[in-house]
């Protein structure tokens, strides 16, 4: 499995999304532990889950 490193800076586009109450609390402490914003540790989030997704072979 890859090592996630948490980045500082980044250029991006405002969207909106609805996030469970106990993720959203998770990841503020996450942000706050690595003085990072909480929108910039989210992005980083999604990336490395999206660089590390498995694909399924049913799917095109």
């Amino acid at each position: 499995m890859s090592n996630f490193k948490i980045k500082k800076g980044f250029n991006s586009i405002s969207k909106t999304f609805r996030l469970p109450i106990e993720l959203v609390k998770q990841l503020e402490k996450l942000s706050d532990d690595n003085n990072i914003s909480l929108n910039q540790l989210v992005i980083q989030c999604l990336e490395f889950a999206t660089d590390n997704l498995e694909e399924d072979e049913g799917q095109n």
